[in-house]
């Protein structure tokens, strides 16, 4: 997908040492639609200046702030077009109010807030100063999720009816992560900076959004569960929910970061009335169709000839593709939906699958009545 030129990129956030901020790099680079040139890529000005001067940035903008940054890049004639949040939760509602109001379009990791009231305020600040706002839910950028997408939409796999999403981790069972010094020390345990839910957000928010992404469909009642394994954890390392969708149909969700010797097992299954999808992110280049009554097919990136798959594609079918080319399809969806914006044009069609800030409200909203219903008791809750 051309764009017409290089958009000048800024990032808040994602310095030494930071491994969410290189793969954001990574990804505006790879088809060539970004450039980076301005950052504040700390809280620290010290260690601002040092990653910015890793990166090889012009020492002028490197920012010791992110208000700073909007302010003075909102002047410049070579300013930003775009910024990239990779920063803890909390700080992403001010810093894309602080860019929104500046007039620079967003890209921001999720979950897009630490409270339905902020997300929604971010939605409605988006839509008052017409700025594109793409959310990192980057596994709607798999080229097999896409065609999963797209199969379902069009029917092929006949009326749904059982979602069954999870997302196991085990990272939060390290010997070293149980410790009362990690507890008390890692901000995946803050409220204060990760919000009201540790896993729930961290994780629980890819698996719901995956769910809804290809399914086409959201739930309107949940009957949920939060747990800590780890003792002394603030907040939740454990999550199970049991969902109800308008059409009558059922789902589960789980997700954890307690499951022993898991990696990053998010997988989805979709059943229809014709026909059902198994997709595993571990392995993002195959789809699993298996129609009633049928054999299971294997379908192969590369092989499958929807379009949503084939924009999605880089390399021949047989070389692999992965993380860093799905974020990087975020990006390209971003770079296309902001050069039309720019140009008063409708974004591309195939573009238009790109996650944004109201799939960052629908998370939250999920996020809240899940909270709910675990504090009646896990209950079942109507939130839709």
């Amino acid at each position: 997908m051309a764009t017409p030129r290089r958009l000048r990129l800024g990032m808040v956030g994602g310095g030494e040492g930071a491994f969410i901020g290189a793969v954001h790099r990574i990804a505006g680079r790879l088809d060539d639609c970004y450039e980076l040139v301005a950052a504040n890529l700390s809280g620290n000005a010290e260690r601002a200046a040092a990653s910015a001067a890793g990166l090889r940035l012009d020492p002028a903008r490197s920012y010791a702030d992110y208000q700073t940054m909007a302010r003075a890049e909102a002047q410049r004639p070579d300013g930003i077009d775009v910024v990239a949040i990779v920063t803890p939760n909390y700080l992403h509602a001010p810093m894309a109010t602080a860019f929104l109001d500046a007039g620079i379009h967003v890209i921001c990791d999720k979950p897009l807030a630490i409270s339905l009231a902020e997300g929604e305020t971010l939605a409605a600040l988006a839509r008052h100063h017409n700025k594109v706002f793409a959310l990192t839910h980057v596994y709607a950028g798999y080229p097999m999720v896409r065609h999963a997408r797209a199969m379902v939409a069009a029917g092929e796999i006949g009326e749904v009816r059982l979602v069954q999403v999870e997302y196991a981790q085990d990272w939060l069972a390290e010997p070293a992560n149980q410790s009362a010094e990690f507890q008390r020390t890692n901000w995946h345990n803050d409220p204060r900076r990760a919000g009201p839910n540790g896993c729930l957000g961290d994780i629980g928010s890819h698996a719901y959004h995956l769910a809804g992404y290809v399914s086409g469909m959201l739930p309107d009642e949940v009957l949920a569960e939060l747990h800590a394994f780890t003792p002394g954890r603030v907040l939740d390392d454990h999550v199970q929910v049991m969902l109800r969708y308008p059409n009558g149909a059922r789902g589960m969700l789980w997700s954890s970061q307690m499951a022993t010797g898991c990696e990053n097992g998010l997988r989805l299954r979709v059943f229809g009335s014709k026909a059902s999808l198994a997709f595993s992110q571990e392995e993002p280049n195959e789809l699993w169709l298996t129609p009633q009554g049928g054999c299971a097919q294997r379908l192969t990136r590369g092989r499958v000839r929807s379009e949503a798959a084939l924009a999605a594609t880089r390399v021949p079918s047989g070389h692999p593709e992965g993380y860093l080319e799905a974020f990087a399809q975020l990006y390209r969806d971003a770079a296309a939906h902001i050069h039309a914006l720019d140009a008063g044009q409708a974004p591309p069609a195939l573009a238009c699958a790109m996650p944004d800030v109201n799939d960052g409200v629908a998370g939250l909203r999920f996020m809240a009545a899940v909270m709910e219903s675990h504090r009646q008791g896990s209950r079942w809750l109507r939130f839709a």
